[in-house]
């Protein structure tokens, strides 16, 4: 299609309108603008094509034999635009949602939360995609991703969700007296890693233990990671402390190391551009959590 031999959009619009509605005043009704916008755009459509459209008939319009002619056409391209922007619109609302999540965060916080969420929202169908991969965002494949880090992802928009640190845990009878701050005890423990990251070598190398070493480490979903520590399965694993302040609380595991890093957490991750349906009521649920989650804590850190 040769786009430059077409007239502009909003002048086949004013014609379109004033055909359908046979007035001035009533096309710029339709078309929430001045009557004088719209014969503005009627003069500038018959200048480029160099015919008259209408004509004055008593206090209206009548349409020429080429304005009954473009009216036909436009009324039935236009047509067809709509009735596609309506499917599409149709499609992206009731689209199922798309969550990407680790599979440690969805059964260690967003699993216990979502059925208030599919309570206030039950035409939402929701699908959760467990992995550790980052999965990319893309237009009608995954809406939101909640990601662990410090809110830097090049060309996507996160705010803080989850604020909290990692630590390295591990059963207390792993230890059997020994001290963890020793370097080649933590060098020679068996580790557990959540498959498809590298957080434990990571870890360890960034504080120059075991740099180039070959560990004993079982590569686990994150979720059955979990359940292993907290069987008091004997291995050390590297955890957000959110998913085990209770079992440290209780004793069931201690932390042989702490990494602080500010604005560590997790975070919403989300394209910039406007959000459609489903995915709107999801983030303002989210961050109602966030909000209400976060007034209580400051409350029982008055108390």
């Amino acid at each position: 299609m040769n786009w430059r031999n077409l007239p502009s959009m909003t002048a086949l619009r004013a014609f379109a309108a004033l055909a359908e509605t046979g007035g001035l005043s009533q096309a710029g009704r339709a078309l929430n603008v001045s009557h004088a916008a719209v014969s503005q755009q009627m003069r500038a459509l018959e200048e480029r094509l160099g015919t008259t459209l209408a004509t004055r008939e008593g206090r209206g319009l009548a349409l020429t034999p080429a304005g009954v002619e473009l009216a036909r056409a436009l009324n039935s391209a236009f047509g067809e635009i709509e009735a596609a922007v309506s499917a599409l619109t149709d499609l992206e609302r009731t689209r199922p949602l798309q969550v990407s999540v680790t599979p440690t965060f969805a059964t260690g916080w967003l699993m216990p939360r979502l059925v208030t969420f599919q309570q206030e929202n039950p035409d939402v169908e929701i699908m959760i995609n467990p992995t550790a991969a980052l999965v990319p965002l893309t237009p009608g494949g995954v809406d939101v991703a909640i990601r662990y880090g410090l809110g830097h992802w090049p060309g996507l928009e996160a705010e803080p969700l989850v604020p909290t640190e990692v630590v390295v845990v591990a059963p207390p009878a792993l230890l059997a007296g020994r001290s963890a701050d020793d370097p080649a005890l933590l060098a020679d423990l068996p580790w557990l890693q959540e498959t498809g990251t590298n957080e434990v070598t990571s870890w360890l190398e960034r504080r120059g233990i075991a740099a180039g070493r070959k560990m004993r480490i079982t590569h686990l979903p994150g979720n059955l990671t979990l359940d292993a520590l907290r069987r008091g399965e004997p291995f050390a694993a590297a955890m957000p402390r959110v998913f085990v302040e209770e079992d440290i609380a209780a004793g069931r595991l201690v932390v042989l190391l702490a990494d602080d890093e500010p604005g560590a957490g997790y975070h919403i991750v989300t394209r910039p551009g406007v959000a459609r349906p489903p995915l709107r009521a999801f983030l303002s649920w989210l961050r109602r959590i966030r909000a209400g989650e976060a007034a209580r804590e400051t409350g029982l850190g008055a108390a």
